[in-house]
């Protein structure tokens, strides 16, 4: 622990805050430190020497509200304590800032191990890395199968549509990105666009739902879900297909996201979604276009950071050749959208 503050953390205000809003939480001097791994959001441990929370607040600088919505994170995580879904106990949310500079929640620290490597699960063995990826797949269904209406969330998102609207969005985010010629790439979202699949029950949604995005103990269950900046009310299987995509990432070179899929005793892909299916009940015969659809979106994704380290908007080393891989995934959406699963 550090004690000096971290960028975007005024432990003086916060201690302040807590006082007043918690009175007696806070029994010691607060220490914090940055929690490293975050690519949107900022995440800091805070201490009092005995207790220890997290904090949560946006990047530090003008962001859009919307982007970085504190108060959807809390809404969510708060509605789904006492599920079966593992998610962090929340204390407090902040919407004024004046005390941080931007609006904060704080929530329980939960211990666990974020696994974002197969190096990482290598270590572990076989038989307790499978044992970790089932929990994962378990607790996804854990999540589709929460009632939005019963925890408060029914008006969380707009169900209907969802499919279309993300499909819109991810095409403007392209439009809005592209700086060369990408074949294939207006193909694949008029494709999708065709074949647009008619959703099953609609759940409340993740959307960023992978192992570095939970923690893990030391029995090798889920301990704590993490990451919900992009959940809303939709379809389920948009969380089941960046599951099976991020499976695949060797397939087609995605050096960007984490590679524990690769690890020994990893179920494949097809592992991954005959477990979802038989523990769900859900109807995963038009996967295939959802599958194709991540692909799409994280080419969509790589588009914009190759454009923006090609307009030198991007600070860093490791960015030259992320252009490279835009390409193959536009590819690989549309294989994928001629196979049958």
């Amino acid at each position: 622990m550090t004690r000096t503050d971290p960028p975007g953390l005024d432990l003086a205000r916060l201690r302040a805050h807590l006082d007043r809003e918690r009175p007696g939480l806070v029994t010691g001097e607060l220490t914090a430190e940055v929690i490293q791994g975050g690519r949107s959001n900022l995440t800091y441990v805070v201490s009092d020497g005995t207790g220890q929370w997290v904090v949560r607040r946006p990047p530090l600088g003008h962001v859009l509200p919307t982007a970085h919505d504190m108060g959807r994170e809390f809404r969510v995580l708060s509605g789904l304590a006492g599920t079966p879904v593992p998610v962090p106990r929340t204390v407090l949310l902040c919407s004024e800032p004046d005390v941080l500079g931007a609006q904060f929640y704080v929530m329980e620290f939960v211990e666990g191990t974020p696994y974002r490597s197969a190096e990482e699960l290598t270590e572990v063995g076989p038989a307790r890395t499978r044992a970790i990826a089932d929990a994962l797949v378990d607790t996804l269904v854990d999540l589709h199968a929460v009632e939005p209406e019963a925890v408060g969330l029914g008006d969380f998102g707009r169900p209907e549509g969802f499919l279309e609207r993300q499909l819109r969005r991810w095409k403007k985010q392209l439009d809005g990105s592209r700086s060369r010629d990408l074949p294939g790439a207006d193909e694949l979202h008029d494709r999708l666009a065709a074949k647009l699949p008619a959703s099953g029950r609609p759940s409340i949604v993740h959307g960023d739902y992978r192992l570095d995005n939970v923690l893990v103990d030391d029995r090798d269950r889920i301990s704590a879900v993490l990451d919900w900046e992009m959940s809303t009310l939709g379809d389920p299987l948009t969380d089941v297909a960046l599951l099976v995509a991020y499976a695949e990432r060797d397939k087609v070179s995605l050096q960007m996201v984490s590679n524990a899929s690769s690890a020994p005793g990893y179920p494949s892909a097809d592992e991954v979604v005959a477990r979802y299916a038989e523990r769900s009940g859900r109807d995963v015969s038009a996967l295939n276009w959802y599958v194709s659809f991540a692909f799409f979106k994280l080419a969509v994704i790589l588009e914009g950071i190759y454009y923006r380290h090609s307009k030198g908007q991007t600070v860093g080393a490791g960015f030259e050749g992320i252009g490279d891989g835009v390409a193959r995934l536009i590819s690989h959406g549309n294989e994928t959208l001629k196979e049958e699963r």
